[in-house]
């Protein structure tokens, strides 16, 4: 991969894919807020994503994602009426080609609640795709030792779950997109 130069402010589309080179599921934008070789943070609100079926649907409420190169997961943190939820998909590290981001779905999913409880989803879809798409034992050993870190960073309240997190960035995004408004 090349060196990451996003430019704050501008705006790109997420692309995630399936194992087998699918694409799984596009967002149309997503404001850049911070981006490095390491470390891409996003912000939407009502952002337009078309599903592989190529139905589409619109995102219900402000979000920031996180998006790590070292790390097979990505988070997206949504700001609901009652608090803070964290939808934590486990994939490949992201590439950025200079036409979106872009990362390989592995199917679980932890969902974070408000109030710091977590529950690992989608196991079933897991064991389906990883026969389906033979997802090697390589694949399968990171995947699992990935579900393992990011549990312990929402233990710890480390990276995008930790509080300062949330409130920087959100209120960096309201301010990036204030600005384009005038």
């Amino acid at each position: 991969m090349e060196d990451v130069n996003l430019i704050e402010g501008e705006t790109l589309r997420i692309q995630s894919y399936k194992h087998n080179g699918h694409i799984h599921r596009v967002w149309s934008e997503t404001l850049i807020l911070y981006g490095d070789d390491n470390i891409i943070i996003g912000g939407n609100d009502h952002t337009l994503v078309t599903e592989s079926d190529r139905r589409t649907w619109v995102t219900r409420e402000p979000a920031i994602v996180y998006f790590h190169s070292e790390y097979w997961f990505n988070v997206i943190c949504m700001f609901r009426d009652d608090g803070v939820y964290y939808y934590c998909n486990l994939s490949s590290p992201f590439i950025y080609d200079g036409e979106a981001i872009k990362y390989i779905d592995y199917d679980l999913d932890i969902k974070v609640y408000p109030d710091g409880k977590y529950h690992l989803l989608d196991e079933d879809e897991y064991k389906l795709h990883k026969q389906r798409m033979r997802y090697s034992d390589d694949i399968d050993y990171v995947v699992r030792k990935n579900v393992d870190i990011l549990q312990s960073w929402i233990e710890e309240k480390k990276g995008p779950f930790a509080p300062d997190f949330i409130k920087v960035w959100h209120n960096k995004f309201i301010d990036i997109k204030t600005k384009q408004l005038r």
